[in-house]
Parts: structure tokens; sequence; C-alpha cells
């Protein structure tokens, strides 16, 4: 199949063939790819590489549509590499024998190979690790592309070898720039108001070849003179779905990003990304229990009613469902983020935990252990408990902790919300407790 289609390239048969849009718009170098200047500009780290003559293996890492494949096509002409792709999702061992053989032929003949993997984050780790020895001792360059985070995904002794280069979602500058080349390219001005070309430029989502595919789906659809405004491009384009993979990274960035947020006291921004991820199609009962963990987490009693109001909106949402459900999620998210906030029990249970752990089975002491049976009795279990409810203010002010570990101090209450009330009432306990142990004030 191979020699077929470098027959019919070598005819020009492949020039009458229809193209799509993004692929007649491909850089012919690396200055003409947009939105990714800090790689290829002027002062740009791969720009810097070429200028030394010489580069390692590397790792592209970014959002679909960035120029991860063009760039690597480059960097191959740019350095007289013979430039060979293959697919991770297609491709298994054998075939990884196969090209690795390949290029050692051609090193043997003074060509080296700059191997483009795409998705290579689809590999498995005896897959990764099958590139070693020829990144190693030069049969390949690697360059491998991911959408998803190399330190997650790939092994650290591929890592170790590659340089990690992190690619950008185009800005709207970047996207505009795209959609006015395929104007200068296909000489015609695309048939939108300056709303309408907003707009366009938005649903691309930071993918520059979709806002090239976009771009042809207008064409195709605008009769004569024809202009489209904002409604009537949305009525023939339908929206492309939001770049979000609930099981990647992007499902963590989000989740991370409305925590934060909540966290932050900004209900803007929280209702934001959990439109986001709403949008996205995220479990909606996943989204309630991290509300309900925030809840907890970051709010605590400085409003007890926090979580209150968090377990309702879950149960809510399980009554009326999506989307009518949904509006309690939206409210207990902004209830949340205008709340008080405070970790102090987050952080008294995790020093509660580590003291627990790190001492030991310690027994309470006798005093508050029930003496069920007349032998337990005998040897003190209950003696001298102090009933709080027979005590001046309802307090008894005994010691609780075992023995062997005396008193520990664990929760400190902030001054906000509720929880300033609980300080001063500790310390009011804290008082009658040294008075009742005769320490004074």
């Amino acid at each position: 199949m191979r020699g077929m289609s470098d027959l019919f390239a070598s005819a020009g048969l492949q020039n009458a063939a229809p193209r799509p849009l993004a692929d007649r718009l491909r850089p012919q170098n690396l200055a003409e790819v947009v939105g990714q200047e800090h790689l290829t500009g002027s002062d740009g780290a791969l720009t810097r590489l070429l200028a030394g003559k010489a580069f390692g293996s590397l790792i592209f890492w970014g959002p679909p549509g960035t120029g991860k494949t063009t760039v690597a096509r480059l960097l191959a002409h740019e350095t007289d590499l013979h430039f060979e792709q293959i697919s991770a999702i297609f491709s298994g061992i054998a075939d990884l024998k196969k090209v690795f053989e390949a290029a050692r032929g051609r090193r043997a003949a003074g060509q080296g190979t700059l191997l483009f993997v795409d998705e290579i984050h689809r590999f498995n780790r005896a897959q990764l690790d099958a590139f070693l020895p020829v990144m190693e001792d030069g049969t390949v360059t690697l360059v491998g592309a991911t959408t998803e985070n190399p330190s997650f995904e790939l092994n650290a002794a591929l890592l170790s070898r590659a340089r990690v280069l992190l690619f950008r979602a185009l800005d709207e500058a970047a996207i505009a720039r795209l959609l006015s080349r395929a104007e200068a390219l296909t000489g015609k001005p695309l048939p939108l108001d300056e709303d309408a070309r907003g707009v366009l430029v938005r649903m691309a989502d930071g993918d520059g070849r979709a806002s090239l595919t976009l771009a042809e789906e207008v064409w195709r659809s605008a009769k004569p003179e024809e202009i489209f405004g904002a409604e009537e491009l949305q009525a023939i384009i339908q929206r492309r779905a939001p770049i979000y993979d609930k099981s990647q990274e992007g499902h963590y960035n989000l989740i991370s990003a409305l925590h934060k947020t909540v966290r932050g006291s900004d209900p803007d921004a929280a209702l934001y990304y959990l439109c986001r991820m709403l949008d996205g199609g995220e479990d909606r009962l996943f989204i309630a229990r991290r509300l309900v963990r925030m809840a907890v987490e970051d709010i605590g009693l400085a409003d007890p009613q926090a979580l209150v109001v968090a377990t309702a909106a879950k149960d809510a949402f399980d009554f009326l469902g999506s989307p009518e459900g949904e509006l309690a999620l939206a409210q207990v998210t902004v209830y949340l983020a205008c709340a008080p906030k405070s970790n102090a029990v987050y952080t008294a249970y995790k020093a509660a935990m580590k003291v627990a752990k790190e001492n030991g089975s310690l027994p309470p002491p006798r005093t508050i252990l029930n003496g069920s049976t007349k032998l337990m009795r005998k040897i003190g279990y209950g003696e001298g408990y102090r009933y709080d409810h027979d005590e001046p203010d309802a307090f008894s002010g005994q010691d609780y902790w075992p023995e062997a570990l005396g008193r520990q101090h664990l929760y400190e209450p902030t001054d906000r919300g509720m929880e300033s009330r609980y300080g001063d009432r500790l310390a009011h306990w804290e008082r009658l407790r040294r008075q009742r142990r005769g320490e004074g004030e």
C-alpha cells in the first residue's frame, strides 16, 4: 500500500483529491505555527533547540488541535531526519519492532529517524519500555504526543530520557489568525457578522483544527450573499462537545477548580466551574458528593448548617433528577462559597488520627469505664466518675485521656462564623477545668 501511495504522489494525483482545510493550511515552517510562540517564537524553546543543531527526544503535551503533529513534521524537515509516524491506538510490539528495524537500516545508511508517536499515553508499560534502548543508542529521536498529563500516564524511565514541552490551547487571537488565513487561502470571507464570528471562535474551544472544520461547515451551509448572525450560526452548526474527558485529567482539573473556588469564597467562579462540569456530562452525584466534602472540610463548624444544605441538595437532586435537580447543586455551590470558612475540624481530625496511630492501644482511664460486673468495680472501673449533669455548670472538668498519653490539644477553633462561639466556650471550660484542679486562672 505504501508503494502504491508513493506512486500516486509522484504522479501528482493526490493534489487533485479533496483535502480538508486544516491540511491545506498546514504550516510550512515553525514561524507559521500559531498559538505556540513560547515554543516556536524567536526565543521559543524549540527555536533554541534547533539553533543548537541537535535535540533529544521530546514529549509534546497539550489539548487536541494545537499543532503537535505539525511541529513534529517541521522538526524532522528542519533537521533532515526521516519522519516516521505511528499511532499508539493502532500499533503493538510487532509494529514497533518493524519501525525500529527500519530506523536501524536508515541509521546504518547515515540518516536518522524522527519517530512521532501519536497518543503515546495509550501504550502500556511494556510497550513504553521498548522505546528505551532505541532512544539511548540514537536509533530514533522520539517525539511523543499526548493529551494527558505525562507525569501520570508515562513511566518514569521514558520521562527521564525525554523533555516535556507544553502545547497551549489556542487563544481567541490565534483562532482568529487561522480563520483569516483560511479566508485568504480560499479567496472568500466567512459569511458571518461580527458577533457570529466571535461565537465561532469560542466554539472552537482552543482547537485550531476544529475552528477550520467549523469554518468549512459555514461555507458549505451559506447561500450566495447570505450572512449568518450568532443565533443562525448556532442553529446551523451543532455545538461541539466540550473538551472534557470524565475519566482523565480534565475531570480532575475542573473538580479541583470547583473545590478551590468554593474554598476561596468566589461564588461566581464556583458557578462557572460547576456549569463546565455539568455541560461536560459529569456525573451529578459525583459533584454532589464533592460539595458535601467541601462543606465538612472547608466550612466545618464555622457554619454547621453547610453540611445540612449540602446533603439536602444531594437529596433534592436524587428526587428531581436532571435537569431540574441541577439547580439544587447550583444553590449549594453558591451557599458554600459564601459561607465562613474553617478547616479546624479537618486539621484536628488529622492530628487526632496521627496521635491515635502513633500511641497504640492505650486504655481509657478506669474512671470513665463502665463497671458492669463486681470484678470490674473491684479493680476500679467507674470509680470516681462524676456525672457532668450533676456538676455546677454541667461541667465536671475531669480528665478523659489515657494516663500514659496525657491531655492533648487538637481542635483549635477559628474566630469565623459560628466557630467563634465554640472557641469562647472551650476557653470557658478550660478556665473551669483549671479552677477545679486547683490551678487558679
